[in-house]
């Protein structure tokens, strides 16, 4: 994820590029407004990587971003009003092939389903991530990719094993608001690597309050401890194999 201003496409570009360089395989930039949309051209010139856009209410950004040729849009379709305009985001997207990545956070649940189950529960993360993806299936759009996720790491094991139960669209790992390079390291792969040795997940982020290179270093480095690297299908592993790996990872600390 870059951190760089949208306003600074410059910079922009040259963080998407340093990503790439470090071993990123997916880069995710905010697109907060139409001015920001100029971001998408101008990364895309520079790197061939997937770019996936981030958009939040405004269903516009997400049509302009795919007319801009994003890759991925992340955008959930709950939050950006009627029906109407969910339909023209998706049949932006159907026409150009593009996926719709769902993102639930413990931290932005929808009201209802705090006052319905208390706290941001797993089985609340989950229902808010369902009733995104049927909102897209009422439009018969199917090529979603479903992120849940938690600061919370027992909270996020949870409710991604139940996601996986649930339904069989691609899931995006990771521990939201993971904290500093050394915590958020121990943080992410603790749920990440505990889900992908299940067989969970297609694709991770692990989010430090840092330079987005550290994050690629950090993936880069719980994929190692599990025996796998970018682009390979995951296998399911055991604990036994598992575990002392990433211990040792983390005691490079």
């Amino acid at each position: 994820m870059l951190n760089v201003p949208s306003t600074d496409i410059e910079g922009s570009v040259k963080q998407a590029v340093e990503l790439e360089k470090a071993g990123c395989e997916i880069v995710r930039a905010a697109i907060p407004n139409m001015e920001a949309v100029k971001l998408i051209p101008a990364i895309k010139e520079k790197i061939s990587i997937p770019l996936v856009a981030d958009i939040h209410f405004d269903y516009r950004l997400a049509i302009a971003a795919a007319e801009a040729g994003i890759d991925k849009i992340r955008i959930n379709p709950g939050n950006i009003g009627s029906m109407d305009r969910v339909k023209a985001v998706v049949k932006a997207c159907r026409e150009r092939n593009i996926p719709i990545r769902i993102g639930v956070n413990g931290g932005s649940l929808e009201k209802e389903l705090l006052a319905k189950y208390g706290a941001p529960t797993a089985e609340a993360l989950v229902e808010s991530a369902m009733g995104h993806v049927r909102i897209l299936e009422q439009c018969d759009f199917e090529n979603i990719v479903i992120s849940i996720k938690s600061s919370d790491v027992p909270t996020m094991i949870k409710a991604y094993r139940l996601c996986a139960e649930t339904c069989n669209y691609p899931l995006h790992l990771g521990v939201t608001e993971a904290g500093t390079e050394r915590m958020g390291l121990i943080k992410s792969s603790i749920g990440i690597g505990s889900l992908l040795c299940d067989g969970i997940g297609e694709t991770i982020r692990v989010s430090l309050t840092d330079e987005p290179v550290k994050e690629i270093y950090a993936a880069k480095d719980i994929l190692k401890a599990i025996g796998k690297s970018g682009g390979k299908k995951l296998r399911k592993v055991s604990e036994e194999e598992a575990l002392p790996a990433l211990l040792a990872e983390i005691e490079k600390l």
